[in-house]
């Protein structure tokens, strides 16, 4: 005899809300994803930032036969390999804990190349920024917080080539992803006023390890916003329909 109580089908209609309305990190994972994104995160900045200043201190050291006349060449190519070997170990780190969810390999190679960008983009308009404030004779008081302030604002726009190049890869898995061009610049920002504040409080910390001292917190702070702002944004992320990883 057909059992009375048969199983109502979901309505076509509920599931694809629920599909259209699913987190791209699920709810149950964000905290393992958090920690873990993070650790990764600051592991590859740290890691990477050895690795690339190990590489870069060999190059200058040994200079090619072809460079000799040139070494003002070589050292900004040395600075350029350095620097593609540092954003390949930050990208591929961060990579790691994001390959359950989309492409790591694509999100690897679009950080390592928006990076290198945004570096490249950045480092160009305070080059040019400085020269300009140094060709000034006189200069009034507004006009020198207003070159202190440029660099800074350089460098925290420059994050939106970073932005760029993870949202092409975001789109095919985040459905309203667009937000996502900001969150490096986001990050930037948030490590711009932190080393700032930690500037101001540099006259407490003794002289003999101010230097060293401030070095490690500002690479901390570097390192953990960076972790932290993308982690909490990715936990934000909802999941495309249809997605493929």
């Amino acid at each position: 005899m057909p059992s009375l109580f048969k199983k109502i089908p979901q309505n076509p209609s509920q599931s694809n809300v629920k599909q259209r309305n699913s987190l791209l990190i699920p709810r149950s994972e964000r905290r393992g994803f958090f920690l873990l994104f993070t650790f990764m995160t600051m592991l590859g900045w740290i890691g990477g930032g050895i690795a690339s200043l190990a590489l870069e201190k060999i190059l200058r050291e040994n200079i090619p036969d072809y460079f000799a006349q040139n070494e003002l060449l070589w050292f900004r190519i040395a600075k350029l390999i350095a620097s593609s070997l540092f954003a390949l170990i930050f990208a591929a780190d961060q990579s790691i804990p994001l390959s359950k969810y989309i492409s790591g390999w694509s999100w690897m190679i679009a950080t390592a190349i928006g990076w290198l960008v945004a570096n490249t983009v950045s480092q160009a308009w305070i080059t040019y920024i400085s020269h300009i404030a140094a060709s000034t004779n006189e200069m009034s008081i507004q006009a020198a917080i207003f070159f202190r302030i440029l660099p800074t604002a350089a460098y925290i726009f420059s994050g939106l080539w970073l932005g760029l190049l993870q949202w092409l890869v975001l789109r095919r898995y985040a459905k309203n992803a667009l937000w996502w061009n900001i969150v490096p610049s986001l990050s930037y920002l948030i490590i711009s006023i932190s080393i700032f504040l930690t500037a101001s409080v540099q006259s407490f910390i003794p002289a003999i390890h101010r230097d060293v001292s401030l070095y490690l917190v500002t690479q901390g702070i570097t390192a953990l916003i960076l972790a932290v702002i993308p982690a909490i944004s990715f936990c934000r992320l909802r999941k495309a329909v249809n997605s493929e990883q």
